[in-house]
């Protein structure tokens, strides 16, 4: 045999050695594989889709056209890595989401078709979202082309998660389940009808039931929480209002919680009950900000063998609006501007809700005025729900409304007695006036920083003021006896055990603020019991046509209340105005 004919087996041999050898390498290095994963997060969205404030006309920093270039530039570095989830709160605030609410209700919902058009993977049920009811809310879970999750919003009649729990998905072979959860504590706000069938679990109690169950069927890489509800506190009811933090501290399990609900932007991380860091991350609102949590995973022999997790929040403002977005929904953008721009009246000078905080005032005097039309009720009760909020003087458009009445309450008559009305402004006057004890002391009871409301101490949504009867406010008076009730406003005597008929709109009817009830004593479950009439529709849709009826409004301050003694009060309102609002009281 030849010489070159002994070496051919040898060199056959030596290339499948080399060949294996090769190979092996090559999947050494597939199993020691490092996959980078992008979630982002948004929330409270409140209707701010396109970049154009439709209340206050004017462009707006923050919505889901800036988002969507955002997201694409992500998707160009990362593909199908990136994660985009909504956490609630979507269907309500600016017109374009009321319009699609209850105007046109038989195209498919503009918000679906959007978060649609922007390929999110998952959303989740806020109250809000609730709060438009079930028409509304089961067309635009049906209509979105990606789940929506509440596993602790309960089918009275099945007992199982009216909507799904949780969402399994794979990404470069990384199992994610991530879990929906909404704040429990929505019978405290929102009458039956809108929810009705349905109950709502305390999360801590939700989360540990499912995350067993996920992680015993789905054996998930990274198990994520997406809950809109803050970190902790506030209890209503039998119901915590914001426990996200409870349950990242204590069902262990969870490698992020995406927050909503509290408007404040959180990054931040705690340690569970088995020492491991959870990270807690929170956009705030009106799609100025998005949440984005980057997960560097390390498999070996594909397995996860390690995860980096860096969260961060991202400004839409350093982004341009999407222009392929805003050409999509031109249609959409321009019926919107012809609803808000539909004229229903005038007004014959400018009214302001930032004079309500220091005596009555034209702008919440209105709408006390038409809330007892409406109802014909004795005593009506309402609050600013802005401090900003001002319609201008000429004609009234329909976006005026939505400066006027900022949410989508029904309206209530509900029965009280004297005693139960005076107690109800002792608490909320308590949570408005601070105790004066000298001529230099605030009015208001204030922060030294803005907490979240603001200066204010407590959210002015509270500071409810009241109109058919004719009192003072004592502010050099201890919590509790500052209010004294001379007579009704049609000069008869004002009862405190006669029973009233009294106008409310349907948070604080339902128990919202707890005015009602640790204010006024009455028992939660008795509330509804308490209401003799409601309206079908929300308030500002009965503001609007009472407005259309008379025509032109020239609102003035009733002048049914005050604050006293007034040489202290009248200073200390100049001064607390100038600190709050920068300028002088008129």
């Amino acid at each position: 045999m030849s010489n070159k004919m002994k070496t051919r087996p040898i060199l056959f041999v030596i290339s499948l050695i080399t060949l294996w050898g090769m190979s092996h390498m090559q999947l050494r290095a597939a199993d020691n594989q490092t996959v980078t994963l992008k979630f982002m997060e948004t929330s409270d969205v409140h209707g701010c889709y396109f970049p154009y404030d439709f209340i206050q006309n004017k462009q707006m920093k923050g919505s889901l056209a800036r988002v969507s270039s955002y997201v694409k530039e992500q998707r160009e570095k990362y593909g199908q890595n990136v994660i985009l989830m909504d956490n609630g709160d979507i269907l309500q605030g600016q017109p374009v989401a009321y319009y699609y609410n209850y105007m046109d209700t038989t195209s498919v919902h503009v918000c679906a078709a959007m978060l649609n058009y922007m390929r999110y993977d998952v959303g989740n049920m806020g109250n809000h979202d609730v709060e438009t009811g079930h028409a509304v809310y089961d067309r635009w879970v049906s209509q979105c082309k990606f789940p929506i999750l509440g596993a602790n919003i309960i089918n009275v009649k099945t007992g199982r998660p009216y909507l799904k729990p949780y969402e399994v998905m794979e990404r470069d072979g990384v199992k994610i389940a991530i879990l929906g959860m909404i704040t429990p504590a929505i019978p405290s706000w929102l009458p039956e009808q809108l929810w009705s069938g349905l109950r709502f679990e305390s999360m801590t109690a939700c989360a540990k039931k499912w995350v067993k169950e996920i992680q015993e069927k789905e054996h998930p890489d990274i198990l994520i929480g997406l809950f809109h509800a803050g970190p902790e506190g506030n209890r209503l009811d039998n119901a915590i209002e914001n426990e996200s933090a409870e349950v990242a501290k204590n069902v262990p399990g969870f490698d992020v919680i995406f927050m909503g609900h509290d408007h404040t932007r959180w990054n931040e991380r705690v340690a569970n009950v088995k020492g491991d860091s959870v990270l807690l991350i929170d956009p705030a609102n009106t799609a100025k900000v998005v949440s984005e949590v980057t997960f560097t995973v390390k498999k070996q022999n594909g397995k996860v063998v390690s995860k980096q997790v860096e969260g961060k929040l991202v400004h839409m403002e350093d982004y341009a609006v999407d222009s392929d977005f805003m050409n999509t929904f031109q249609e959409q953008y321009e019926t919107t501007m012809d609803f808000v721009s539909r004229k229903i009246g005038r007004i014959e000078h400018t009214i302001s809700s930032k004079e309500a905080f220091f005596g009555p005032s034209a702008f919440i005097d209105l709408i006390h005025q038409l809330q007892l039309d409406i109802t014909g009720a004795d005593i009506s009760f309402c609050a600013p729900l802005s401090a900003y909020a001002e319609i201008q003087k000429g004609d009234i458009c329909v976006s005026d409304m939505f400066n006027l009445y900022k949410f989508e309450n029904m309206l209530y008559t509900m029965v009280l007695s004297g005693k139960e009305v005076k107690n109800f402004l002792e608490m909320s006057y308590d949570l408005w006036v601070n105790q004066m004890k000298s001529a230099d002391d605030h009015l208001l009871l204030l922060n030294e920083k803005d907490n979240g409301f603001g200066r204010f101490r407590n959210p002015s949504f509270n500071f409810d003021s009241a109109a058919g009867i004719i009192y003072t406010v004592d502010v050099t008076k201890p919590r509790g006896e500052r209010i004294t009730i001379e007579r009704m406003a049609d000069g008869k005597p004002f009862e405190p055990a006669k029973q009233y008929k009294v106008a409310v709109n349907s948070y604080r009817g339902n128990g919202g603020g707890d005015l009602l009830t640790k204010g006024a004593g009455i028992p939660k479950a008795e509330l509804s019991k308490r209401i003799i009439f409601s309206t079908d529709k929300d308030l500002r849709y009965y503001l609007m046509k009472r407005i259309e009826e008379v025509k032109v409004l020239n609102p003035k301050p009733l002048n049914q209340w005050k604050f006293i003694p007034e040489k202290w009060t009248v200073p200390a309102a100049q001064r607390d105005y100038k600190l709050l609002f920068g300028t002088d009281k008129d």
